[in-house]
C-alpha cells in the first residue's frame, strides 16, 4: 500500500486557499483507483474542514504540523503533542521581548480549536486575527480569558523578517524541546510568520506513525516549506512544487509544477496514469 501525503497551503491549494476543479477531479480519480491519500498541514482541523469536505479525505489527517492526528471516522484525535506550562511561559516571554503579539492555539474540551491573543497593535496582526476568525472559523478570545488547564498545541506570531528571525533563533538556542518554523506571504509578501511546536509534534513523526498504524509500505509526500522537511525525510518519495523554498527543493526527489498551476495534480495524473 502506498500513501500520498499532501501539504495544503502553497502545495495542494491555489494561492486563494482553494482546491481547483482540476485538483478536485484528480482526487476523485485517485479515490476511484483506491489510491490512499491524506493531508499534513500547519492548519488546525477547523481551518481545513471546509476545504477537504467531500474530497475523499477519509484516512487519519495530520494537523498543526504534526502536533495532532485526527481520525475522521472516529471524530477524535489519536495523537497529541502539547506544549507544557514552562515551555509556554518561555515562548511568551520571548515574543513579548521582541514586541510581537503571540497567538496561542488551544484544543478545547469539545475537540474544537480556539486562539487566544493579547491586545493587538499592528495592522498585520489585526488582519491575521480577522483571517483566523472569519475565514478559518476559529474561536478567537483575549489572552486574559485563557483557562489555566487548557491544552496548548502551538504558538505563532507575525512580523518583519528581522524580528521573526530573532524569535526563531532565541527559541532554537534555548529550548531543546521546541521547534520553530517560519515563512512569509500569508498576509503580505514582506511579513514573516513563525509557528512554535513541541519537537515531537513534527509532520515527519506523524507520517511515520501513520505509516505504522495503517500498515503502509511506501509514503509519497508533497510540500513547499521548512515544516515539510521532516516529512520529506520520513517519506520514500518527496516532491516540491516550483514555488517551494530552495532548501525544500534541495531535499526533494523531484521538483514539479507550480502550486497555482495544478502542479501536484498534473504530476499525479502522470505518475499514476489517471
Amino acid at each position: 500500500m502506498e500513501l500520498i501525503v499532501f501539504d495544503l497551503d502553497g502545495t495542494l491549494l491555489t494561492r486563494d486557499s482553494t482546491l481547483s476543479p482540476y485538483t478536485q477531479e484528480t482526487l476523485s480519480l485517485l479515490a476511484g483507483r483506491n489510491i490512499a491519500y491524506t493531508v499534513a498541514t500547519g492548519r488546525a482541523l477547523h481551518g481545513s474542514m471546509g476545504i477537504l469536505e467531500g474530497q475523499g479525505f477519509t484516512l487519519p489527517q495530520i494537523y498543526k504540523n504534526g502536533a495532532m492526528v485526527w481520525h475522521p471516522q472516529n471524530k477524535d484525535y489519536t495523537h497529541k503533542h502539547l506544549l507544557t506550562a514552562p515551555e509556554i511561559e518561555k515562548v511568551l516571554n520571548t515574543f513579548i521581548a521582541q514586541g510581537v503579539a503571540p497567538f496561542i492555539y488551544t484544543l478545547e474540551r469539545d475537540n474544537s480549536h480556539a486562539v487566544y491573543h493579547p491586545p493587538l497593535v499592528s495592522e498585520v496582526e489585526k488582519e491575521w486575527l480577522y483571517e483566523l476568525s472569519n475565514t478559518r472559523g476559529l474561536l478567537t478570545l483575549p489572552l486574559s480569558e485563557l483557562p489555566g488547564d487548557v491544552e496548548i498545541t502551538n504558538i505563532s506570531a507575525l512580523g518583519p523578517q528581522v524580528v521573526i528571525e530573532s524569535v526563531r533563533d532565541l527559541v532554537g538556542s534555548k529550548e531543546d524541546h521546541l521547534v520553530a518554523y517560519m515563512g512569509s506571504g500569508i498576509i503580505k509578501a514582506d511579513i514573516c510568520w513563525i509557528d512554535i511546536h513541541h519537537t515531537r509534534g513534527s509532520k515527519g513523526g506523524a507520517v511515520s506513525q501513520l505509516k505504522m498504524d495503517l500498515g503502509v509500505e511506501r509514503v509519497i509526500c508533497f510540500g513547499d516549506s521548512d515544516n515539510d522537511l521532516s516529512m520529506f525525510a520520513a517519506a520514500d518519495e518527496s516532491y516540491a512544487p516550483d514555488n517551494a523554498k530552495d532548501e525544500v527543493k534541495a531535499a526533494a526527489t523531484e521538483i514539479i509544477g507550480h502550486h497555482d498551476e495544478d502542479g501536484i495534480a498534473r504530476f499525479l495524473r502522470k505518475r499514476f496514469s489517471l
